[in-house]
C-alpha cells in the first residue's frame, strides 16, 4: 500500500527539503500535523484532501507551477489508492424508495456536518469543529426499512464522501454472527490494505491500522444489521471527517456520543404512494379504497408493504379489493403477507429466537391484550411477575425492536401482535392460555370498579383494605388509568357479558356511571349501559335493570343526541322501578325523560316529569336527585323562551347547591356548578345582556378548563363564540372559535365542525 502513495510522499519531501524546512518547520508554516506530514512522507497515510495539499503548498511557498503539480500528485494519489466502486455495493430495493422525508434531511444534516470537518492532520478553519466522525444508530422493529434508507442515504450523500462507501452487513441476526476482529480485517481489505502490509500489523495492529485509515479518509461507512453495542463499538473510527450510520433492529442504548434515528411505519399516504410506486397507477386509482384498506392492514409496515405489492405485480389479474380481502382475516394475514422466500413472519421470528425464555414468554402473551396499548400493571398480570420484574422485561422487548412505548406505555405493532398470538397457540397449552387471559380481565375488571368509585356519591377512594398494582391515590390518577386502559377494560366486559358474569357487569357499569361524565365523547357509554341493561335483566332483578336503563337514557340523550329514544328507555326504566317498587329510580326516570322531552320541545309533558321526579327525590331525601331536577326545571323554562324565570331556578338551583355542598358528592357537585354558569350565560344572551352572558361563560370554560373536561369545555367555546357574535364582537368570537379547535381529540367533534365553519365564515368577511 505504501508504494500506491509514495508519489506523493516523495514530491512532499523534494519541496520541503528544497524549501530548506524541516518537519516541523512545514508544520508550522502549513497548520497541518508533524505527525501528518510524516505520515504523508512515509507513505503511511492516504494522499490528503485538497484543503490539507493546499495548506501544505503555502507552507511551502509554492509557486503556481509546483503547486499545480502537488495538487495533481495528491488526486492522482487518491484515485490510484482506492476505488470507489470496489466498496460501493449497493444492493438492489433501494430505487423504488418512497417517504422518509424528515429521517433523511436529519442524515443529509448530519452528513454536511461530518463533511465540513477537518480530518486527521489536517488544518482546522477558523471556527471548524474537531476532527471527530458523526455517528447515527438507525433502530426500529424488523420490516421498517432500516437498510434501504441506510443504502438510499448512502447513494444520495456520496458526493459527501469522495473516498468512498463501504456497507458491510453485520449479520446481527445469524446464530453466529462475525466478531469485530473479522469485520475489520474485512473494512482493511476493502479498503485495499496491502496483504504484506496487513501481515506486518498482525491481527492485533488491524485495530490501529483501520482508526488510522479512516482517520485519514473521508469515507462514509454503514455497518448494517448490527447484533449489539459488543459488536459495533470496535468499529467505531475515534478520529476523522468520516460519517458511521450503523442500522439495528435493537435500540443500542449503550452506544455513546451518538445520534439517533427510530424508525417506524409508514404514514398511510406515504405507505399508499409505496404501494403504487409496485404495481402502478392505473390499478391504485381504480380501487383507492383497497388500496387504503390493503396498506392498513400491512400496518404501513414497509416490508409488508413490499410483499404486497409484488404479489399484486405478480398477479395482474387480481384486483385490489381480493387482496385486501385475504388480509383481513387475522388469523391468516401473515401467512398472506409471504413472496417467494420473503416472508414477514420470518422477519418477526429472527428477532424472536433472539429473546431470553422470560422475555419470550411476555411477547407471546401481550398478544392477549385486547387493546392497541398496556402498562406494567397489565403486563404483569399476564405472566405473575412483580411490577419491576414486569418493567425490566418489558424494557428488554423494546430494546430487541419488538415493543413501541409512549409515555409509560407499551404497543405491539399490529402485525407483530399476529404473530405473539400465532406463537402463543404454538408454544403454549390452551390451558394456560385460558387463564392468563382471565386473569388480565378479571384485575381490568376490578381495578375499573376501584377507579370508577373515585366519582360515586358514597365511595371515593379506594378502601385501606384493597391491595392494587395501580395507583389510584387520586382521582386525577383514577381517571388517567381509566382512559388509558378503556378499551382493555372495555373487551373484559363483553368477555365477562358473554361468558354469563353479570354480577360482574352490573357491577363495573354502576361504578363507572357518575365517571362517564368526564368522558362524554368516548362513543362507548350506550354499548356500556346497554350491555348492563341486559345483564341486569338476565339477573331478573328490576331495580337493577331500572337502574341501568335510566343510565342507558342518559348515554342516548347527552352521548349520541338521541332524545326519542332516551324516551322510549325511560319509560323502560320507569315501569321497572315501579315493579321493583323503588321511589329513587322512579325519580331519576321522570327527570331523565323530562330532560329529553324537553329537547323535543314537548314543554308541558316536561314540565310534568320534573314536578314528580322533584317530589319523589324529595320524599326519599335525594340530595343529588334534588339538584339536578332543580337544574333541569330551569332549562325547560329556557327552552320555552322564558330566560328570566330561568335564571331564577339556575340561581335557586345554586344556593341549593351551597347549602347541601358537604353531602354532595365532590365531582358531582363540581360538575354542576359547571353547567349552571353555561346556562346562565345563555339565558343572559336570550335577554341580550351580553356582558353577563360573556362572562358567566367565560367562568364556565375556565372551571371546565381546570376540571380537564375537555368535551363539555369545547360546547361552551362554542356558545361563547355564539354570543361574541350574536354581541357583534367578531374578533373576540374569531379568537374563542380558534382556541376551540385547539383543544385535541377530547373535544365535541360536531362542536369541532361548527367552529370551523364559523371560521370560514368570518374569514370571508
Amino acid at each position: 500500500m505504501s508504494g500506491e502513495y509514495g508519489a506523493f510522499g516523495a514530491e512532499l519531501r523534494r519541496l520541503r527539503l528544497a524549501a530548506s524546512l524541516t518537519i516541523e518547520g512545514l508544520a508550522e508554516a502549513s497548520g497541518v500535523s508533524v505527525r501528518g506530514i510524516g505520515d504523508l512522507e512515509r507513505g503511511r497515510r492516504a494522499a490528503p484532501q485538497r484543503r490539507t495539499v493546499a495548506a501544505l503548498a503555502d507552507g511551502l511557498v509554492l509557486g503556481d507551477a509546483d503547486r499545480e503539480r502537488l495538487l495533481a500528485v495528491a488526486r492522482a494519489g487518491r484515485n490510484t489508492g482506492y476505488s470507489p466502486a470496489g466498496v460501493r455495493t449497493f444492493p438492489r430495493g433501494i430505487d423504488d424508495f418512497v417517504g422518509r422525508e424528515q429521517e433523511l434531511a436529519s442524515l443529509t444534516k448530519l452528513a454536511e456536518q461530518a463533511a465540513a470537518r477537518p480530518g486527521s492532520g489536517e488544518p482546522a478553519g477558523p471556527g471548524s469543529p474537531a476532527g471527530h466522525p458523526v455517528t447515527v444508530a438507525v433502530s426500529g422493529p424488523p420490516g421498517t426499512g432500516k437498510t434501504t434508507l441506510a443504502l438510499h442515504a448512502a447513494r444520495a450523500l456520496a458526493d459527501l464522501f469522495p473516498d468512498g462507501q463501504l456497507v458491510l452487513d453485520l449479520r446481527g441476526t445469524d446464530d453466529d454472527p462475525p466478531g469485530p476482529a473479522e469485520l475489520t480485517l474485512g473494512v482493511l481489505k476493502a479498503l485495499q490494505v496491502a496483504d504484506r502490509d496487513l501481515a506486518k500489523a498482525g491481527p492485533q495492529g488491524h485495530p490501529g491500522l483501520y482508526r488510522q485509515l479512516l482517520a485519514d479518509r473521508r469515507c462514509l461507512l454503514v455497518l448494517d444489521n448490527a447484533r449489539d453495542e459488543s459488536q459495533v463499538r470496535p468499529l467505531l473510527p475515534s478520529a476523522g471527517a468520516g460519517m458511521v450510520v450503523v442500522t439495528s433492529r435493537r435500540m443500542l442504548t449503550g452506544l455513546e456520543s451518538v445520534h439517533r434515528l427510530p424508525l417506524g411505519e409508514l404514514g398511510p399516504e406515504e405507505a399508499a404512494t409505496f404501494l403504487t410506486t409496485l404495481i402502478g397507477t392505473e390499478r391504485t386509482a381504480a380501487d383507492p379504497a383497497s388500496l387504503a384498506e390493503v396498506a392498513r392492514l400491512c400496518g404501513y409496515l414497509p416490508l409488508a408493504l413490499r410483499v404486497a405489492g409484488s404479489w399484486l405485480a405478480t398477479r395482474t389479474g387480481w384486483p385490489l379489493r381480493r387482496l385486501a380481502d385475504r388480509l383481513a382475516l387475522d388469523d391468516r394475514r401473515l401467512g398472506a403477507l409471504a413472496a417467494g422466500d420473503v416472508r414477514v413472519s420470518a422477519a418477526f421470528d429472527l428477532s424472536y429466537r433472539q429473546l431470553t425464555p422470560t422475555a419470550a414468554r411476555l411477547f407471546r402473551r401481550l398478544g392477549l391484550i385486547p387493546g392497541p396499548d398496556t402498562g406494567v400493571a397489565g403486563a404483569a398480570q399476564l405472566t405473575g411477575q412483580r411490577l419491576f420484574d414486569a418493567e425490566d422485561t418489558l424494557e428488554e422487548l423494546v430494546e430487541a425492536g419488538l415493543l413501541g412505548t409512549d409515555r409509560d406505555r407499551y404497543r405491539l405493532h399490529d402485525l407483530l401482535c399476529l404473530f405473539a398470538r400465532a406463537r402463543l397457540a404454538a408454544e403454549e397449552d390452551p390451558e394456560a392460555i385460558d387463564e392468563a387471559r382471565a386473569t388480565l380481565h378479571r384485575w381490568l375488571l376490578e381495578t375499573t370498579i376501584v377507579a370508577g368509585r373515585w366519582f360515586e356519591p358514597d365511595h371515593g377512594a379506594p378502601p385501606s383494605t384493597w391491595q392494587g398494582t395501580v395507583d389510584l391515590s387520586s382521582a386525577d390518577k383514577a381517571l388517567q388509568w381509566l382512559k388509558a386502559e378503556g378499551t382493555n377494560w372495555l373487551a373484559a366486559l363483553r368477555a365477562a357479558h358473554a361468558a354469563g358474569e353479570h354480577s360482574t357487569v352490573v357491577e363495573v357499569a354502576e361504578a363507572l356511571h357518575w365517571f362517564s361524565d368526564q368522558w362524554i365523547f368516548w362513543g362507548h357509554w350506550p354499548e356500556i349501559f346497554d350491555t348492563a341493561v341486559r345483564s341486569a335483566r338476565a339477573l331478573g332483578d328490576p331495580l337493577l335493570e331500572a337502574t341501568q336503563l335510566n343510565y342507558h337514557a342518559w348515554a342516548l340523550l347527552m352521548c349520541e343526541g338521541r332524545p326519542r329514544d332516551s324516551i322510549a328507555r325511560s319509560g323502560q326504566a320507569l315501569d321497572a322501578a315501579r315493579r321493583a317498587g323503588d321511589a329513587q329510580q322512579e325519580a331519576w326516570a321522570h327527570n331523565y325523560r323530562a330532560w329529553a322531552l324537553g329537547k323535543v320541545g314537548d314543554y308541558v309533558a316536561a314540565d310534568d316529569d320534573i314536578r314528580q321526579a322533584a317530589d319523589l327525590f324529595e320524599a326519599a331525601g335525594d340530595l343529588h336527585g334534588s339538584l339536578q331536577t332543580k337544574h333541569n326545571h330551569g332549562m325547560s323554562l329556557m327552552g320555552q323562551g322564558r330566560a328570566e324565570e330561568a335564571l331564577s331556578h339556575y340561581e335557586s338551583a345554586y344556593a341549593f347547591l351551597e347549602d347541601v355542598a358537604d353531602h354532595i358528592e365532590p365531582h358531582v357537585a363540581a360538575i354542576t356548578r359547571l353547567e349552571i354558569h353555561s346556562n346562565m350565560g345563555s339565558a343572559y344572551a336570550q335577554l341580550e345582556r351580553w356582558d353577563e352572558a360573556v362572562a358567566h361563560l367565560r367562568i364556565a370554560i375556565d372551571m371546565y378548563h381546570d376540571h380537564g373536561n375537555t368535551a363539555l369545555e369545547s360546547r361552551r367555546h362554542r356558545d361563547l363564540g355564539d354570543v361574541l357574535l350574536a354581541a357583534g364582537r367578531a374578533a373576540e368570537a374569531h379568537e374563542v372559535f380558534t382556541r376551540c379547535l385547539s383543544l385535541g381529540p377530547g373535544a365535541d367533534p360536531q362542536v369541532v365542525a361548527q367552529a370551523r365553519e364559523h371560521l370560514a365564515r368570518l374569514e370571508t368577511r
